[in-house]
């Protein structure tokens, strides 16, 4: 595993601030709403910027903004530097979420070297559907999320999982065609589009504290926020969302938790 210097980790961020500035560039042109959220929301408000030790950064839209998100890259998305990956435009792409990536570097995460795409640094563009307002229907919602989201990791936890039954399980899991899992989860999508619930989440994503869910209003009510001396659009009533998602989120947490991605592969802009 390769550990990060402070400026190689300086140097990933600025790259990861690159990209969100043209994810902000896009969607103004195309008027079409963002918001940043979890640890670069949390970075925005308690550090005006990167948390000092993160390497990622993480923007969210409500589903039919992601899907004209999708679209817009098509057409706007500055191809000599950037390139947008999700299931559907990636061979091999195994994640339910997109991720904008740049162009000459590499990032390479620990177990995924086998992924047959390219692994630039990214940041990461989830959507987000309507997940039951009602609490067992939503914890059912979930364990299906957590079903498929672990068949779909099975083609790195068949290696990296150190636990030797779960790396079994994983290599039995990877057997199920992808094609059938993404059709799988394309169902999902869609019966979550049915309603417009109070709840949402990313699917194909963990959720806090077993609400397994978070308030559509928080997405639906942005403001500006400064993030590394840039204007992005954040949730408004941040400290409803980073208490609920974090707890005591304007206090620093102990040196051992303070981690970042484990990477094999690294190649940064000169």
């Amino acid at each position: 595993m390769i550990e990060l210097t402070e400026a190689q980790l300086r140097q990933v961020q600025m790259t990861e601030l690159e990209m969100l500035k043209e994810v902000d560039r896009i969607c103004k042109k195309c008027q079409i709403h963002y918001n940043i959220i979890a640890g670069t929301l949390l970075g925005a408000v308690r550090h005006g910027g990167f948390i000092p030790w993160d390497d990622d950064a993480d923007v969210a839209l409500l589903r039919p903004e992601y899907e004209r998100f999708r679209e817009a890259c098509k057409r706007e998305l500055d191809r000599s530097r950037f390139y947008f990956q999700d299931h559907r435009n990636t061979r091999g792409y195994r994640w339910g979420y997109g991720k904008l990536r740049r162009k000459e570097t590499l990032f390479l995460r620990e177990n995924q070297e086998h992924m047959p795409y390219k692994q630039g640094v990214f940041i990461d563009i989830f959507p987000l559907d309507s997940v039951p307002d009602g609490y067992l229907h939503r914890s059912l919602k979930n364990l299906e999320c957590f079903c498929v989201r672990k068949i779909l990791w099975a083609k790195v936890g068949k290696i990296g999982e150190k636990n030797f039954w779960k790396r079994k399980l994983y290599h039995i899991l990877d057997f199920i065609p992808e094609r059938e899992v993404f059709r799988y989860y394309q169902g999902m999508i869609e019966r979550a589009g049915k309603e417009k619930t109070k709840m949402v989440r990313i699917l194909m994503f963990p959720t806090p504290n077993r609400e397994y869910g978070y308030y559509r209003c928080w997405y639906e009510n942005s403001q500006e926020i400064v993030f590394e001396g840039e204007t992005f659009q954040g949730i408004k009533d941040y400290d409803s969302y980073l208490s609920f998602k974090f707890g005591e989120y304007g206090k620093l947490p102990p040196e051992e938790k303070r981690k970042v991605h484990p990477v094999s592969g690294l190649k940064l802009l000169e």
